[in-house]
């Protein structure tokens, strides 16, 4: 018998510059040699803040102060047997302070995207990116780093 597996948290840091968004390509499952925004799980006690600046730093080298969150989304695969993952991905806003993105840990390569470019990745890009990035850009939600 197949055994459901539990929803897990975890998350996602959103930081932009200049009207683009810092993503990462994954090295690792779920979704591998997908583009995405840095992530990943919260260790036990942890903020939700305080996790995704320590995911972002870690994939991409990249410094920031976490705002606020932002909204979240479910990632869930099914395969033949059911449901194989189901995460709950809470976005968080993410100030950038330092760093253009350096591929490390979990990440294959890094790049600064806007909406538009996001959306020419086609199916090589994780779902909901498109839409979490728009979101974080309209109405000036997320302040621009400086370069």
């Amino acid at each position: 018998m197949h055994k459901i597996p539990l929803p897990t948290p975890a998350v996602l840091a959103v930081v932009a510059r200049q009207g683009k968004l810092l993503l990462a390509r994954r090295a690792n499952p779920p979704d591998v040699r997908y583009w995405g925004f840095p992530g990943g799980h919260i260790e036990p006690g942890e903020t939700l803040l305080n996790a995704a600046v320590r995911e972002l730093r870690e994939e991409t080298g990249v410094i920031a102060k976490a705002g606020h969150v932002l909204t979240a989304v479910d990632a869930l695969e099914c395969d033949d047997e059911g449901l194989r993952y189901h995460f709950v991905l809470v976005a968080v806003i993410c100030h950038w302070l330092e760093g253009e993105g350096n591929a490390a840990d979990d990440a294959l390569e890094t790049g600064w995207f806007s909406p538009d470019a996001i959306a020419t990745l086609g199916p090589m890009v994780s779902s909901d990116v498109e839409a979490v990035a728009r979101l974080a850009l309209q109405e000036d939600r997320l302040p621009q780093g400086q370069v």
